[in-house]
């Protein structure tokens, strides 16, 4: 029985690696791939998934204002699986059309992504996935104090960010994963300087 999973964690915690290794391994089985990341995250490129750790692929670019379904039946029915990276980046709607190909067609969707931005406020995609997903799985990574990360701290300057759209597409250079004690005292130490 097919699922629509959800695999979140905070930056850093190796989902795009995670995402390429579960297509290796579906592929390694000689089933077929349907690899998506939507347009919104542009930052190795329109069509480059890639971990930090080297791994890379090319996807299939889904815009805000592309119907997965219709494009699965158009043409990729044929394929075993789904895997997304970016998911939160993805709309509501497109996370309703990937529980359709899950419940209409039993095929598994697996989605990589955040759950929250950088002032612990949810994503739309993540919050639909959070809504409808039949698996939910947290993909771990630790803060610098060594406790659990769970917010992924804006940086700029060598400060916390604390306004600001929701989406800045960056790495490293952009965002910590921080635990969420850490990041608030932070705030508070740089507000008092």
């Amino acid at each position: 029985m097919a699922k629509l999973y959800f695999k979140y964690g905070a930056m850093g915690s190796s989902k795009s690696a995670q995402a390429l290794i579960t297509k290796f391994n579906y592929e390694e089985r000689g089933m077929k791939v349907w690899l998506i990341k939507p347009s919104t995250d542009m930052r190795d490129g329109a069509e480059l998934i890639r971990s930090r750790v080297g791994l890379e692929e090319k996807a299939d670019v889904i815009k805000p204002e592309d119907d997965i379904y219709d494009m699965f039946t158009a043409k990729h029915s044929d394929c075993d699986v789904i895997i997304s990276d970016e998911a939160q980046f993805f709309t509501p709607e497109q996370i309703d059309e990937m529980r359709n190909i899950v419940d209409e067609f039993d095929v598994p969707v697996l989605n990589f992504g955040l759950r929250t931005d950088f002032l612990t406020h949810v994503f739309p995609g993540s919050l639909r996935l959070l809504e409808l997903a039949d698996s939910i799985t947290e993909i771990k990574t630790i803060c610098s104090c060594g406790r659990k990360a769970t917010v992924n701290a804006r940086i700029a300057s060598g400060k916390i960010v604390t306004e600001g759209e929701q989406v800045l597409l960056g790495g490293n250079d952009s965002y910590v994963a921080m635990c969420h004690k850490c990041w608030k005292e932070r705030i508070k130490r740089e507000r008092e300087i």
